[in-house]
């Protein structure tokens, strides 16, 4: 009795097993990461020279 139970359980394994190899090999494609555009630096000057202008402008009345 305890071969039959031991035979069934390989047997079960070993379905699952092979059962297991059938399925499709699924291909992804890679991620493509892009980075954004790196800011000019003038894009950094701006609002600093316009504050400047305001404050000089300020200061002389």
């Amino acid at each position: 009795m305890k071969k039959i139970a031991l035979a069934a359980a390989f047997a079960g394994v070993a379905s699952t097993a092979a059962a297991g190899g059938m399925a499709p090999v699924v291909v992804m494609e890679p991620v493509v990461v892009e980075e954004a555009a790196a800011p000019s630096s003038s894009n950094g000057l701006i609002i600093p020279m316009i504050a400047l202008a305001l404050i000089a402008v300020a200061s002389q009345n």
